[in-house]
């Protein structure tokens, strides 16, 4: 280290601020008049000490890498820890179902159960129009030919939502359960009671003829009855909700105001006849009484 006498000492370090200031200004200036030459300055400053940020960085983030992962490690064993006893609880209910599937089985074996046949259906794409005969009702453009017939029920993915009314040779109106002339017999999951679901041209069917001693629990789901012959039990319509009390109506499940794809099913339950009552006397027909025998009338001599 030079020596440097305390006069010239105390001299450099009053001059160091301003040697300082004029350096900084010499440097805005030069930037100002050239500032494709500071660019290039300050780029080749960034490029030699790019690596050296580098070198600083790179051990954050190892470090902050390591922190992620024990912590996904830590998280990871309570997931499985979870995941094993959902795997215990499912195995257990597994056996369970097994257990009453094999006993449902012997049970349907020993009474000679029937099943009930499965529906067929066919898929169609609902098409808005309002030119028909009532106020809610919707075109559903479907192959006709697959055998859709009058009468049948219309469900989309959610619930029941109205039935066919008229045939056409693309298309058929499907008359939904909210119209003013659509009525539908229902059943009460919860106070098993049975009802009347009335359309009124809103969006919420009203409940009619229910007991009395007996009303609709709010919230409780509605199904269908199988009143009806091409309607069969326990198909999904909505659920119970109290607009004022004593004015009970049904939520449907199904979208009626957003349709898009729905189905028609056919359940084929109008083909089943009852059989006949013991002692049960034949009603003669019209024709039937032509061909009796009858005595012929006495002729004059």
């Amino acid at each position: 280290m030079i020596p440097l006498s305390i006069t010239l000492r105390q001299a450099l370090e009053r001059l160091v601020l301003p040697i300082l200031i004029v350096a900084a200004l010499g440097i805005i200036l030069l930037g100002q008049a050239d500032r494709s030459l500071t660019e290039r300055v300050r780029m080749g400053l960034a490029d030699i000490l790019a690596p050296a940020y580098g070198l600083v960085v790179w051990p954050q983030e190892q470090a902050r890498t390591l922190l992620d992962r024990m912590r996904d490690m830590g998280r990871i064993e309570a997931e499985n820890q979870r995941l094993r006893a959902e795997n215990a609880n499912l195995r257990h209910w597994y056996d369970v179902a097994a257990a009453l599937a094999d006993e449902n089985a012997s049970l349907k074996a020993n009474l000679h159960w029937m099943p009930d046949p499965s529906p067929s259906f066919v898929t169609g794409r609902v098409v808005r129009d309002t030119s028909g005969l009532y106020a809610r009702s919707v075109l559903v453009a479907a192959n006709v030919d697959a055998g859709i017939h009058k009468d049948e029920i219309v469900l989309d993915g959610s619930g029941l939502v109205g039935r066919v009314t008229e045939i056409g040779s693309r298309s058929v109106r499907v008359l939904l359960i909210t119209d003013a002339s659509s009525r539908i017999p229902v059943r009460l999951e919860v106070s098993h009671g049975a009802a009347i679901m009335a359309g009124d041209n809103s969006g919420t069917p009203r409940l009619i003829y229910y007991p009395q001693d007996n009303p609709p629990i709010e919230g409780e789901r509605v199904v269908t009855n199988g009143e009806i012959d091409t309607m069969p039990p326990g198909l999904p319509v909505g659920q119970i909700h109290y607009v004022r009390p004593g004015q009970p109506v049904v939520i449907p499940f199904a979208s009626l105001g957003h349709l898009d794809i729905v189905r028609v099913f056919d359940y084929g339950r109008s083909t089943v006849v009852p059989p006949d009552a013991p002692g049960r006397i034949p009603v003669r027909r019209p024709a039937d009484s032509l061909s009796l025998p009858f005595p012929s009338p006495l002729r004059r001599g």
